[in-house]
């Protein structure tokens, strides 16, 4: 997974949520839509990804109106669909069955041929003390690095 250029990253889900797993997976855009993705119109924060029917859907994702595309924008939270292999999402929907299991978009990236790609992260929950561990590990770690910067 070569990232090209990163477009958004979802920083909010990583304090969020501890990763299991993540997929690559095409995104189903209009063209203006992928224009202002590429002028970096997009926020994945307080997104989250479906199955329903067999087909992956992100919602709450929100891709800014184009500038320049008149009458041709879409609405900005409308769910688009992502786009992965049929035994990718039947072992996506396994996964998801699971209690605490949830889909999270991650970063949303351009690659080396210019298409919008998303990473769809397999999430579970944290708790409280799990974010102030979280929090202590990475004081504890900037703290050391201080102290090795001084020496």
């Amino acid at each position: 997974m070569a990232i090209a250029k990163l477009i958004e990253n979802n920083k909010k889900a990583r304090h969020d949520y501890f990763f299991d797993d993540i997929y690559e997976c095409g995104i189903e855009l209009t063209g203006t839509e992928i224009k202002s993705i590429r002028a970096g119109g997009v926020s994945l924060r307080d997104s989250y990804a479906k199955i329903e029917k067999g087909e992956v859907f992100v919602f709450n994702m929100h891709i800014a109106p184009y500038d320049k595309g008149n009458r041709f924008n879409s609405e900005p939270l409308r769910p688009k669909k992502l786009l992965l292999h049929k035994q990718e999402i039947r072992k996506l929907s396994n996964i998801v069955m699971q209690k605490g299991v949830t889909l999270i978009p991650s970063q949303v990236y351009l690659n080396e041929k210019g298409r919008a790609k998303l990473d769809l992260a397999v999430a579970r929950g944290k708790k409280l003390y799990d974010k102030r561990e979280d929090i202590a590990r990475r004081d504890a770690k900037r703290e050391e690095e201080r102290s090795m910067k001084n020496h």
